[in-house]
């Protein structure tokens, strides 16, 4: 069984696309759907059509349900400036089916047992950041079975053992942030874990975002991420403050 492992699509449709051409016969998709992107609409009936094991990330809950994204202060005004048009996108049944999305799952892997599949940590399933870090896992890792923990949300691919147990980020596919702009995966195969990376057309997703009736200040944030797979500056963010209010 060759299963991919994926996460952070955010509406980047030309990601998505390219990483799903990897051969696989199984997928688990670890949430965020939806946010930032420019195709959400196309992401989400895109990865059901996969029949595959998905679980909700915060961004999905956030557009889903109406409350913050909860993440840092100059993303979640990205975030804001892109939920207009992921609403104008997105039917009632698109809607329905990211606020059913469960916050985990425990899927079985061939003979190595089952996963554990959440997008953030398994104690905060939506909003905590880990990183690569063995000692913080530790802690979060305690009295949890499962030997193969599957988690997104930081943006950051990884794998690390903790312990008895790994924890593998197959980082995002729409919105790398480690400075590879390459869109990123895992693929699962006969109990070997693959950390991959696959170039996509990004100036398919940068026109499709500048033609999307987002503000500029979001556009020219956004697009430096796409391009370069590293967070705008704060600065750069902040300079949409006076662009979104005079819209408002």
């Amino acid at each position: 069984m060759r299963t991919l492992v994926i996460s952070d699509v955010h509406g980047n449709l030309a990601a998505l696309e390219a990483v799903l051409a990897e051969p696989h016969d199984s997928l688990i998709c670890l949430g965020d759907l939806v946010g930032y992107g420019p195709d959400p609409a196309a992401c989400v009936r895109r990865i059901r059509a996969e029949d595959g094991v998905i679980v909700q990330g915060n961004h999905d809950r956030a557009i889903a349900d109406g409350v913050e994204p909860r993440c840092r202060a100059d993303f979640r005004r990205l975030a804001e400036a892109v939920v207009p048009l992921t609403q104008s996108q997105l039917d009632s049944a698109d809607i329905r089916f990211l606020r059913e999305l469960p916050h985990w799952a425990a899927p079985q892997l061939d003979q190595s047992g089952s996963a554990l599949c959440v997008h953030a940590t398994p104690r905060d399933p939506l909003y905590r950041y880990i990183g690569p870090n063995p000692s913080e896992w530790e802690s979060e890792l305690e009295g949890i079975e499962a030997k193969l923990v599957l988690v997104g949300h930081t943006h950051l691919q990884f794998s690390l053992g903790v312990g008895s147990r790994r924890v593998v980020n197959p980082g995002s596919v729409g919105q790398p942030k480690d400075g590879d702009p390459r869109a990123a995966y895992a693929i699962l195969e006969n109990e070997q874990i693959a950390l991959k990376r696959i170039a996509y057309p990004i100036e398919i997703t940068v026109r499709h975002l500048s033609h999307a009736g987002v503000p500029a200040f979001a556009v020219t944030a956004l697009t430096q991420l796409l391009r370069t797979g590293k967070a705008p500056t704060t600065r750069l963010v902040e300079s949409g403050r006076h662009e979104r209010s005079a819209l408002q």
